[in-house]
């Protein structure tokens, strides 16, 4: 394998027409030379779906883009011939390369090679992550940030990953030349975990002693449906085989290296799953916690610099808000007052009046609260924000979860004191993080709640529950991240941190939008007011 030279790629599509394509020339599990990126300009207008993703529209590629014939005549010359690797390999070669240059009339630049997810997906298995998606993967081993959704930020994550991760497990499973490492990913293979049905979550190795696992197993084998049948005879085969040897990662280290390079390894035994010992267990569950520490952090630090844009642009049309909503309550409720006056009588109109009196005055007292909630946020100084992450790795040891499973008013108290935690954390209320840090007993007590045991528990099965629990709380905060990360709020933010008047022209545009609505409204709320003026001489109550 170390010898063999492949080609990496990578394309963003429209999603059926190719706007970008990166590429990095490989030798064994190393980038050789200069990487190859290219936009294309394919004459047609980006889906606004597929825009907010990568970021291309039609008049970007019309401008920095390249025709595609001559775009992949350039990257046949790079490729030379050589096997082609994606990520995606079905997706990226076969769905969208392989059609389009049989529509461009382009020969193919090289054969396929493997799918370097489907690698990943082996040789991580069961996946410590959660799950294989690249960015989910750049997280949790902690690899350079290259450009998420650009194609060629997404290249040279995966030569990060393989070369940081995937390298080591590969040669400790003896896949140590390039058709083993092509045959491997091909070959016919579940995942270890149970994805679905009434064991989801299990491995199926536990089959070994679990009777009602393996006649579930047994029944899949036996399914009507192809895909099902298939999957069950793979699993049954592989627990008659036993397997001796197969690694399975669980977790990255502190510096989020992989296996000799940092990862922690578990080894499967004859017929029976066998767990680190408590040392290695502890120490896993350390380094879950500080990863789910600086996760928190990260997630609060840029979900609060979020919160304050927005703060910022409702100061601004805050007015425009309140007018538009307000006629909207009042159209609302003289529609219900001309129906009720013409079905029901007088009384009856009367009272949904005084309804809207107080929906009125709730509408008045959320704006009032929305506006405190603006401006209570502030932004935190970099000595702040520096303690507060210091305060979350000292914080996140209180993160036990079903520690008091079995101790209903312990278990009352840590989701008391939890729920406190993540209200100061979100308000950036360092005193009272401070508080708890450091002295969480105190602080308990004076809230009166029953005491708790912070010290580690000495049983096995608490803490393989406890750091499965870790693990799964790590994989939802890098989700949370991921999606913060790719909205239009936090793309505002950002946009906001280099052009401050940015905000002041949304807000404008906001208002300007609103305005247009307002008059319309205003039109809806004056014809229903004339229509009770006609039928009761008296002008419309509902004001």
């Amino acid at each position: 394998m170390k010898n063999t030279e492949w080609v990496l790629i990578d394309t963003e599509t429209t999603p059926i027409f190719v706007v970008e394509i990166g590429a990095q020339k490989m030798r064994g599990w190393q980038p050789m030379g200069a990487p190859f990126r290219r936009l294309l300009n394919q004459n047609l207008d980006i889906p606004p779906q597929a825009a907010r993703v990568h970021g291309y529209t039609r008049e970007i590629l019309e401008r920095d883009g390249d025709p595609a014939a001559l775009v992949y005549r350039d990257f046949s010359k790079y490729a030379g011939g050589l096997p082609i690797v994606a990520y995606n390999l079905d997706y990226d070669f076969r769905d969208v390369l392989l059609p389009e240059w049989k529509r461009l009339g382009v020969a193919p630049v090289g054969p396929a090679g493997f799918c370097a997810m489907r690698l990943a997906q082996r040789l991580l298995d069961p996946i410590p992550a959660g799950n294989c998606k690249l960015q989910t993967l750049r997280q949790y081993y902690r690899l350079p940030e290259r450009g998420a959704h650009t194609a060629l930020g997404d290249v040279n994550t995966v030569c990060d990953l393989m070369s940081n991760v995937l390298r080591e497990i590969a040669q400790q499973r003896g896949l140590k030349t390039w058709s083993a490492i092509c045959n491997y990913a091909k070959a016919l293979w579940f995942p270890s975990r149970i994805s679905f049905g009434k064991f989801k979550g299990r491995l199926f190795r536990d089959a070994h002693t679990d009777p009602a696992l393996h006649g579930w197993l047994t029944w899949l084998a036996s399914s009507a449906n192809k895909r099902s049948a298939q999957m069950g005879r793979w699993y049954l085969s592989q627990l008659e085989r036993a397997e001796v040897g197969e690694t399975l990662v669980t977790v990255a280290t502190s510096n989020g290296a992989a296996s000799s390079n940092g990862a922690n390894v578990m080894q499967f035994g004859i017929t029976v799953f066998i767990d680190p010992q408590m040392a290695q267990l502890l120490e896993l569950i350390a380094v879950s916690r500080a990863k789910l520490a600086e996760l928190e952090v990260s997630y609060t630090q840029d979900r609060r610099a979020v919160d304050l844009t927005q703060a910022s642009i409702f100061k601004l049309v805050r007015v425009h808000y309140q007018a538009r909503d307000r006629l909207k309550l009042i159209i609302d409720y003289r529609s219900k007052y001309l129906k009720a006056l013409i079905r029901q009588g007088e009384e009856e109109a009367a009272q949904v009046a005084e309804a809207y009196a107080d929906a009125r005055a709730q509408s008045d007292a959320n704006y009032e609260e929305a506006a405190a909630q603006a401006d209570s946020h502030k932004a935190l100084s970099d000595e702040e924000a520096l303690e507060l992450k210091a305060l979350w790795k000292k914080l996140v040891r209180l993160y036990h979860p079903d520690r008091f499973v079995n101790q209903p008013e312990k278990l009352e108290t840590y989701q008391r004191l939890t729920a406190a935690i993540n209200k100061a954390r979100d308000a950036g209320d360092i005193d009272v993080l401070r508080q708890i840090a450091n002295d969480p007993q105190g602080f308990i007590l004076r809230q009166g709640w029953a005491t708790l045991d912070f010290s580690d528990a000495a049983e096995l099965t608490h803490l393989r529950r406890l750091l499965d629990t870790l693990q799964i709380d790590i994989i939802a905060l890098m989700e949370l991240l991921n999606q913060l990360h790719e909205s239009a709020e936090y793309e505002l933010y950002r946009l906001s941190v280099t052009t401050p008047d940015i905000l002041i022209d949304v807000a404008a545009e906001q208002a300007k939008t609103l305005a247009a609505e307002i008059i319309t409204l205003e039109a809806k709320a004056e014809k229903l007011a004339n229509e009770i003026l006609e039928l009761t001489g008296e002008p419309a109550p509902v004001q």
